[in-house]
């Protein structure tokens, strides 16, 4: 029998990726919502890891690839924000750096990996089941990381990662039922709990607030972005 297996950041993937057939990535705000709402516009997204902008540059210019500018800086350019991503054209190849689900996008090895949200839940699930063909899959929050690099557990990716398990409807690990418990919990709530978590008071604070409020919209897309040849794009 099929279970859903549950484990944080990246070290969940490290734990999970040769034991499941499946991953799936959850980083609510903001990698696996930019990147849904680029895939489902006809973008393909390119994950970076986060830090080196010389290595990016050369990386996007081998690709073909526009470099998305940090969102602080983006001055209406492409960035990690969802927000400036509406209107990317389709075909468009962007090459996104993120401190989190881009780093965890890229440590899933030869196991297949879907970017996951509130957005899609239900669409990667589907996607999830198709590809896993019976066997366990795996749902990773990102969480965010403390100055000292150490993870802090993020309540968005809780809640984002346990939409995803509640629409793949599969026995879960007690650690995947937590946190399917924990969106079934949090019901009408929800959008209070992600506006007033640390994550969404920094976006909103920051001047962000159209990020978060696309970030809440739930079951809104039918796009299940798959990473294929390093590049997420439609399943």
């Amino acid at each position: 029998m099929a279970y859903t297996l549950s484990e944080w950041g990246m070290a969940g993937v490290e734990a999970l990726r040769d034991r499941v057939a499946v991953l799936v990535v959850v980083d609510v705000l903001s990698f696996s919502t930019a990147v849904e709402v680029a895939v489902s516009r006809g973008a393909a997204v390119i994950p970076f890891l986060h830090g080196d902008d010389d290595a990016a540059r050369r990386a996007a210019e081998r690709a073909g690839a526009v470099l998305a500018r940090p969102r602080r800086a983006a001055g209406g350019q492409f960035s990690l924000s969802p927000a400036s991503l509406l209107e990317i054209p389709a075909g468009t190849r962007l090459m996104l750096p993120s401190p989190n689900g881009s780093r965890l996008s890229l440590a899933g090895g030869g196991t297949p990996v879907l970017a996951g949200c509130l957005r899609n839940a239900a669409a990667v699930a589907r996607a999830a089941r198709g590809l896993a063909q019976g066997a366990d899959i795996g749902v990773v929050p990102a969480g965010e990381r403390w100055p000292d690099g150490g993870l802090r557990p993020a309540i968005e990716d809780l809640l984002g990662a346990g939409a995803v398990i509640d629409a793949l409807a599969l026995p879960c690990s007690p650690e995947a039922q937590v946190a399917r418990d924990a969106w079934r919990s949090a019901g009408a709530d929800l959008p209070r709990l992600v506006r007033d978590s640390v994550s969404g008071r920094e976006l909103v604070d920051g001047g962000f607030p159209r990020d978060v409020d696309l970030a809440l919209e739930q079951g809104v897309s039918s796009s299940a972005p798959l990473l294929v040849d390093g590049a997420y794009q439609a399943a």
